[in-house]
Parts: C-alpha cells; sequence; structure tokens
C-alpha cells in the first residue's frame, strides 16, 4: 500500500519512492508502476534528471498525412536497451526533483530499495550513451564507447512477410516484447533482424478492448487483468517466439519464456480460452492447452466465475463407465448394455455420420439410409466389426436437450453424446480419420463438445490431406442390395441357390421376435426375413384386425435372448424351405451354437414337429426335456400326464432281409412302382365287380370305373381332377395306374367295396440304393427295362428304410432270386444312391462295386465316362 500511496502523492513530497519498473521509454525516461492490489497498479513516468539521450523513433500520426517518420537518434536504441536489460522487472528508488507546468517530472533513479545503489543517469553517462545537459550546448558528444547504430524495419504482415519469415527463422528466433494490446496480442522486435510484427498467441483468446464509435475503449470483463498479466510477464523481456502460422494476414505464433509458456498460462489462471480456428497450428501439443482450460473451469476462476459443466449433474459413476456394446445405430450412435442390466442410447460427440447432400432424387423408390447414402455402410460396417460384443470405455462429454421438429428438420430426442474408447482407441477418431464421418463446428462459446475435439479437427485434417472416404475425389461407392422379404415369387427363385449353398454367410440385421430375424447376405447382396426351423417361439405382441393382440408369457425374454447372443453379429444359416409368405425356414449357427437348441435349452421355445426330420431333433428333445424337469419358464405351469408303458424296439444292428412274395401291378415314370400283397391281399377278388343300377356322375370321391365294351367290369378308383365330364382323372386303387375317362363310364362305389371295408389293395415303393437319371432319355431307358422285367409278375420284396413319399425296398426275381435294383446299377443304366446308415453298408459296398464295374465298361450311362465330376450341376446329377 505504502508503494501506491507514494505513486499518488504529488511529488513535492520529501519520501524516496520504491517501486517496479514497468517499461523503458527511452535512454533517459522510464515508466513504473506499484504492486498490484485487486487490479492494475498505479503508473508513473519520470524523467532522469541533468542528462539527455537519443529519442526513439517515432511513427507519423495517421490523423496528419504530411508528416513523416522520424527514425531514431543516434545511440537511443542502445541507451534504451542499455536501462531495459538493467532495470526491466526489477525495484527501483527514485525521488523527483522537478515537476514542469505540464505536469512532466524529472529526478533520480536508483537500483535497489534506496538511495545508496547504482545512480542509473551516471551510468548512462558512463557508458557514453547518454550527455550532461549543459546551458547552450547542444549536439551529440562522441563518447568512450563506439556502437553501431539500428533502424526498426516495421513488417506489415502480408503472405511475403510469413514466407521470409518461415526461410529466416528456421528456429524460434528470440525476440522483445515491445508492446501488449491485450492479453493475447502483443507486438515483438524479432532479433537479430530488427522486425516489428504483431503476433497472436496461437489457440487462445483473451477478453478484448472494443473501441467505440467516439473513439473511446470500453474493457470486456477481465481484460485490463488480462493484458497486466501478460504485461507484467513479457514487456520489454527477452523471449523466444514460434511463428506458426499466417491466416488472413495475422501472424499466429507461441511465445516461450525461460520461466514458462505464457499460453498455458493464461489459461490456467482463467485469463483466456481456448479457440478452435488457431487451436490446429499451435505446435506444443493442444491437449495442454485443453487440460489448463479445464483447471480453470473447474476452479471457476476469472472468466469461468459463473461457469457450469455440461455434466454437471450426473454423478461420477455415470460420466465414466464400462458397457458392452450390443447394437450399432447407423454410424454415430450405438446401444449398450450397462453392468445393471440396463440398456442405454450412446452418441458419439462432435462427429456427424455421412448424410446425402440435397433431396432424394429417386422419390419413387424406398428410400434406406444405411445403403443409399455414401459411405454410410462402410461406417456402419466399421464400427460393427470393431465394437459388437466388446467392452468398451464411455465417457460422457455433454447430453444435447431434446429439440422440437421445424419447417426444415425433424424432433431429435435427449441425447447422451460420449467419448468412446476401446483398446485406447477412440472410436471417434478412428471414423473420422478413415473419412467415414466429419466433424462438427460449434460456435466459440458453446462448450458442448467433445474432450477429445483437437484430435478430432486433426484426424480430419489428415483425412482430407489424403483424400479418405467422404474426403476422396473418386466415385462413392454404391450398394445395390435387393430386399426380398415378403417377396414370394423372388424368393422361390432365390431359395434353390441357398438350399444348394448349405451353410452361408449372413449378418444378423434385425430381431423381430425369438425366432424371427432379417439378415443381410454378403455374397448374395440381398435382405431376407428368416425364421428358425424345429422350434415354436413365444409370440409377442402385435396388431391385428381385431385389435392389439397380447403378448404370450415370456415373448420378450426370447426376443432379448435372441438381440443378445446374435445382432449385428456375423453367422452362419442352413436354409430348408419357405413359408407361404416369403419367410426361409432353416438353422443359424453363431460360433458353433445352434440358435434354435440355445432357445429350448433356456426354457425359451418349445420344439416344433417339423424338427423330427432334422439332425437336431434329438438335442432339442434332450433340452426341452431337462427344461421340462427342472419347470423353468415356459414350462413354469407344466404338468407331465401319465406315461404309457411303451415297448421300444431296439434299433437293427444288422441288415433284416424278410422278402415276401408281391404281383408288380404298375411300374411310374419315376421308376416307383405298385404291388399287391400275394399273401394277405384280396387283389384276385377284386379284379371285377358286378355293378346293378344306374351309371353316376363323378362327384364322389371314390367311384366304380368301367374299363370299356371291350373289358367287361368295374373297378375302384379315386377321382383325382375333373377338367369336364368327358375328361376326368382317376387312379385305380388296387392296381396304382391312372387314366382319364368320361364321367358317363363312372358309378358310385357300393358301401361293401368302400375303403373301410376293404382297403386298397395298390401299395406304392421306389427302389432302394437307387438315384434315378435326372436325363429324360436315360430315365425312359431304365422305365422301359424295368417293366419288361417286373410288371405283371410275381418278384420278392424287402423293405430297406423309409422314405419322404413311400417306403424304399428291393426286388428280387421270384426265380433265380437276384436283385432286380443291382441288376440295373450293374448294366449302367443307374447310379448308386449311398446311405450312411451302418446296417445298410454291406448293402451299399455291394452295389458301389457294380457301378464300379459297369463304370469300367463304359455301360449306358458311362459310356463317356464319369460325367459327375464337372458337370454334375449342369446335368442335374449329384454324388
Amino acid at each position: 500500500t505504502a508503494h501506491s500511496d507514494a505513486l499518488c502523492r504529488h511529488s513535492g513530497e520529501p519520501a524516496d519512492k520504491r517501486c517496479l519498473l514497468r517499461f523503458v521509454l527511452s535512454g533517459c525516461a522510464i515508466i513504473v508502476r506499484g504492486q498490484p492490489r485487486g487490479g492494475p497498479p498505479p503508473e508513473r513516468q519520470i524523467n532522469l534528471s541533468n542528462i539527455r539521450a537519443g529519442a526513439m523513433a517515432r511513427r507519423a500520426a495517421q490523423s496528419q498525412p504530411d508528416t513523416k517518420d522520424t527514425p531514431d537518434e543516434p545511440w537511443a536504441f542502445q541507451a534504451r536497451e542499455f536501462l531495459r536489460k538493467k532495470l526491466i522487472g526489477k525495484e527501483v528508488c527514485f525521488n523527483v526533483e522537478i515537476k514542469t507546468a505540464l505536469g512532466r517530472e524529472y529526478g533520480m533513479v536508483y537500483l535497489g530499495k534506496d538511495t545508496t545503489g547504482e545512480n542509473i543517469a551516471e551510468s548512462l553517462v558512463n557508458e557514453g550513451l547518454a550527455t550532461v545537459r549543459r546551458e547552450g550546448i547542444r549536439g551529440n558528444k562522441q563518447l568512450a564507447k563506439g556502437v553501431l547504430g539500428f533502424k526498426w524495419l516495421v513488417i506489415p504482415c502480408t503472405r511475403f512477410t510469413l514466407t521470409l519469415l518461415y526461410f529466416v527463422f528456421s528456429f524460434p528466433p528470440p525476440a522483445i516484447i515491445e508492446h501488449v494490446r491485450d492479453g493475447s496480442v502483443v507486438r515483438a522486435l524479432l532479433l537479430p533482424d530488427y522486425y516489428l510484427v504483431t503476433v497472436m498467441l496461437s489457440g487462445i483468446k483473451c477478453p478484448t478492448f472494443k473501441r467505440e464509435a467516439d473513439g473511446t475503449e470500453t474493457p470486456e470483463p477481465f481484460a485490463a487483468e488480462a493484458k497486466f498479466f501478460t504485461e507484467s510477464r513479457l514487456l520489454q523481456r527477452d523471449v523466444q517466439i514460434i511463428l506458426e502460422s499466417c491466416p488472413n494476414q495475422v501472424i499466429l505464433g507461441t511465445i516461450l519464456h525461460p520461466n514458462g509458456n505464457i499460453t498455458e498460462l493464461l489459461l490456467k489462471e482463467g485469463f483466456a480460452r481456448c479457440v478452435d480456428w488457431s487451436m490446429a497450428v499451435y505446435t506444443q501439443g493442444a491437449e495442454k492447452l485443453r487440460a489448463a482450460e479445464r483447471s480453470a473451469k473447474e476452479r471457476k476462476v476469472r472468466i469461468w466465475k459463473d461457469y457450469v459443466a455440461p455434466t454437471a449433474n450426473l454423478d461420477q459413476k455415470d460420466r465414466q463407465f464400462v458397457a458392452k456394446v450390443m447394437q450399432v445405430v447407423n454410424a454415430d450412435a450405438m446401444v449398450v448394455k450397462l453392468n445393471s442390466g440396463e440398456y442405454k442410447t450412446i452418441h458419439l460427440s462432435s462427429i456427424r455420420p455421412p448424410r446425402i447432400e440435397g433431396e432424394n432424387k429417386d422419390k419413387d423408390k424406398r428410400f434406406r439410409p444405411l445403403y443409399d447414402i455414401p459411405y454410410m455402410f462402410e461406417a456402419r460396417e466399421f464400427m460393427r466389426k470393431k465394437l459388437i460384443g466388446k467392452k468398451v470405455n464411455v465417457t460422457v462429454d455433454y447430453i444435447r436437450a431434446a429439440t422440437g421438429a421445424g419447417e426444415s428438420t425433424p424432433a431429435f430426442p435427449e441425447r447422451t453424446c460420449a467419448t468412446v474408447t476401446i483398446g485406447g482407441i477412440n472410436i471417434a477418431e478412428a471414423l473420422v480419420s478413415k473419412g467415414l464421418a466429419t466433424v462438427i463446428r460449434y460456435r466459440q462459446d458453446d462448450d458442448q463438445r467433445s474432450s477429445h475435439y483437437d484430435e478430432l479437427l486433426a484426424a480430419e485434417a489428415r483425412a482430407i490431406k489424403n483424400g479418405k472416404g467422404l474426403h476422396s475425389k473418386k466415385e462413392v461407392p454404391i450398394h445395390r442390395v435387393a430386399d426380398i422379404s415378403g417377396e414370394t415369387q423372388k424368393a422361390k427363385q432365390f431359395l434353390p441357390f441357398l438350399q444348394r449353398a448349405g451353410r452361408s454367410e449372413a449378418v444378423v440385421e434385425y430381431v423381430f421376435s425369438g425366432s424371427r430375424l432379417k439378415l443381410y447376405m454378403p455374397k448374395e447382396t440381398c435382405l431376407i426375413t428368416f425364421l428358425l426351423a424345429g422350434i415354436e417361439c413365444p409370440r409377442g405382441s402385435r396388431n391385428v384386425p381385431g385389435g392389439m393382440q397380447v403378448a404370450e408369457p415370456f415373448s420378450d425374454e426370447a426376443m432379448l435372448f435372441t438381440k443378445e447372443l446374435v445382432l449385428q453379429r456375423e453367422v452362419e444359416v442352413e436354409v430348408e424351405s419357405m413359408d407361404k409368405a416369403g419367410n426361409f425356414i432353416g438353422w443359424l449357427h453363431i460360433e458353433g451354437v445352434n440358435l434354435s437348441v440355445a432357445l429350448v435349452e433356456n426354457a425359451l421355445s418349445k420344439v416344433h414337429f417339423t424338427a423330427e426330420r432334422s439332425s437336431y431333433y434329438k438335442t432339442l428333445v434332450s433340452a426341452e426335456e431337462a427344461c421340462r424337469q427342472r419347470k423353468e419358464k415356459i414350462w413354469a405351469n407344466y404338468e407331465e400326464k401319465p406315461v404309457e408303458e411303451v415297448v421300444h424296439l431296439s434299433e437293427e444292428k444288422e441288415r433284416v432281409a424278410n422278402y415276401r412274395s408281391v404281383y408288380v401291378t404298375e411300374i411310374t415314370d419315376s421308376l416307383h412302382f405298385y404291388t399287391q400283397d400275394v399273401e394277405t391281399g384280396t387283389w384276385s377278388v377284386c379284379i371285377c365287380v358286378s355293378v346293378c343300377g344306374p351309371v353316376c356322375g363323378c362327384e364322389c370321391e371314390f367311384v366304380l370305373a368301367c374299363l370299356g365294351a371291350i373289358v367287361c367290369g368295374w373297378y375302384r378308383a379315386r377321382v383325382e381332377k375333373v377338367e369336364s365330364p368327358a375328361r376326368v382323372h382317376v387312379f385305380y386303387i388296387d392296381y396304382g395306374n391312372r387314366e382319364i375317362v368320361s364321367s358317363t363310364r363312372l358309378a358310385a362305389m357300393p358301401p361293401a367295396f368302400s375303403t373301410r371295408t376293404l382297403p386298397a389293395q395298390a401299395t406304392e415303393y421306389a427302389f432302394a440304393f437307387i438315384q434315378v437319371p435326372q436325363d429324360e432319355d436315360a430315365r425312359a431307358d431304365v422305365v422301359d427295362s424295368v417293366v419288361r422285367d417286373i410288371q405283371n409278375s410275381q418278384c420278392l420284396l424287402n423293405v430297406e428304410y423309409a422314405g419322404a413319399s413311400c417306403p424304399h425296398v428291393t426286388l428280387q426275381f421270384a426265380d433265380t432270386k437276384e436283385d432286380v435294383g443291382l441288376g440295373l446299377v450293374k448294366e449302367g443304366m443307374v447310379m448308386v444312391d449311398v446311405r450312411k446308415e451302418k446296417h445298410l453298408q454291406k448293402m451299399v459296398t455291394e452295389y458301389l462295386n457294380g457301378q464300379e464295374s459297369a463304370k469300367s465298361a463304359r455301360l449306358n450311362i458311362w459310356r463317356y465316362g464319369d460325367f459327375r465330376a464337372d458337370d454334375a450341376d449342369e446335368f442335374g446329377y449329384s454324388r
């Protein structure tokens, strides 16, 4: 306080004044200041008594066009430098001897706390940098030491200037800070060539002084304090300046003082804020500036005194947490599962996903953003492959409030925006660096941004420079993905390809319910609806014509289970069939797990009777039985029914040959045949029956058909199709043959001859171990040969295994006991259908040996060799 009071008192007071030197005006004039108390301290100009040093250069006043710049007088700059190096920032003592009428004060200045210190005026005279004032004497006195004279070179900031500065100063040049305009803008004298330039500190901006219309300046809050902070540390100090850029004729740089970086200090003390436009050129680490600004915000100092953090209302556990990624939404959001089991949607901070420019031109085509927006699919796939099913670190940066719908903008709900990292990699930065997203630009006072915003800007700059993704000049990728969900005709055309492909790769795009999914097939580039085979899953709620259908119990749990296991993951599917709505039915596998089995094992589904035909039936039944015993979930209210004693037949270890006599009555074009049992059948009785009464029409399913005038008699038949009264398709149920007859040759079947009283006598069979040729000529040859050999003759028949439509049997001639089917194989008429049952392997081997002999002899279908190796698909054959 004594220092400040002393500076405010009149010069007539006798006390010596102690103060700090603020600025050296010239070799004989200085400005001193007191200690700061709650703001910038008062200042006072002192002129050295009885000496005279050269006047410094002075620029012409802009308001007076006729005036010219005044250069330095000889030795003026050297005198100023002598005082600057000796006194700047140090404590001095002075007393005022004379005060003129204009208020100019002259006195003696001593280095130190009292008048015993070094007399500055004497030191200047001893160095030959000042002269003693004498009456009547004018001019400069040549003193002992000779020093060269210099002129200041004032450089306007142009592109040429920046180029010159970069060439001249390939390293941080030394400089003297000559003037501080505000906390972040200074005027510096670059050494050793004395370029006078204005430098703005890179990456920050301090409060400024606004010039009003009347010429006065109005300081923004903390502008004077920021200016004093910079002045007290840099003004007329020796520093180094890193010249970093020159946008819009403004030199950007970083000032390095031996005691530290003034840029970081201004931010840390709350005198400045970070600015994005110049942060990109800052070379000393943008993260240091952000950390310093963050420290000031947390302490709420100076310009941040009213600051409220974007996440101030969140607990620490809600600001930073670890979660598992369950779904990727487009290219800038994801659904994560917290440790508590809660699901949360997280948006990546400060990035914008790819978007289409302008309106969709093809309005007739259904717009699908994932496939129709350029690079949207690539961005989604990058995140899906990187994140799905993995744990990530989430740091919430801000929460964007919900917005209402505008004229051209849709409504958005509240969004939690965060920085997501995995293995130390920032996902948003990785997206931007690959050109799959862009960085959002904010207003300078908008703090709702990513905590790694500078890294995002740097990544975008690299992507633009390298021409990646959205910034590429190449043609944008086009994804032609056919959506055949619900398209019955397209699905029918596509079904054979999927069936022949076996296990196909797919990506689960959406889960409708526990057993209904939407798949993307990468190789086929199509979308299909897929239903899990072999199970019956609880149905969820849905709209029906009569209203909303209530969801079945555990339907939501089943859907959630399926989502967590397969959503947006790569899977393998086996397509077996399709339903009438064009949905494919089959089995889905993920990492060796059958989803149908998994649902049954977790008591979220029941086994459907259609699973009996699959190889997974035993696994499904055992899993269902285990859940039923535990009474879990859908089996919670299950009550066991009384178990009836059933005699289980043990599986045959070996083939059992139990031949019986049959009469072959008909052979079809597909090489199926019909027989009548010789021992137990009544075929001889049913050959012909007499009918009394009128002939009827063809309204009945079973009728009697007359063979005509030549063969007198009526035979039992089943009406299969009625084209017209003159053309009725009938099937003779006791013989197996078909015929087209007139309705006048049909009569109603008497009850005594109905199928309930007397079952149909003809039974359909197919040859075992034989694959019928698909070629029409070859098949016709086989049928003709079989007709000649066995039709209307008695043979021996043995059932070998069950087939899809009829039993498969082996047939022997009644007299020679030779196998009819094996004979066809040895003659090269047919190929062998290899069975895998253990008890049939002996027969299969015998058939294969017969096939090899026919192949070696090049008989019939083998006359051109083994055609199956390359042409199986073309000719319809398979091994």
